[in-house]
């Protein structure tokens, strides 16, 4: 996994998220998004997949099936925008 992409990500959550008490040495890569680990919720995964598109070109739908999968953690998140990017 590059290291820069996901270094990319945390900044892109921080920023986009508005996550003012965390900062980027907080974001484990390989813990949960959601729930115990960084504490998202649904909303913020609508918020991820809008930035995600802006930036990176990568389009995430509530239909996929893989969404568990792809926002499971940091580097779950990070390979997903690696294979699908367009930008």
């Amino acid at each position: 996994m590059p290291q820069e992409l996901v270094a990319e990500l945390k900044t892109l959550f921080i920023e986009g998220l508005h996550l003012e008490d965390i900062t980027e040495d907080e974001i484990i890569p390989d813990e949960p998004l959601f729930g115990e680990g960084l504490g998202l919720d649904s909303i913020d995964a609508l918020e991820i997949a809008v930035l995600l598109d802006r930036k990176y070109g990568v389009k995430i739908t509530s239909e996929d099936d893989r969404n568990q999968e792809i926002f499971a953690s940091l580097n779950s998140l990070a390979t997903f925008v690696l294979e699908n990017r367009t930008k």
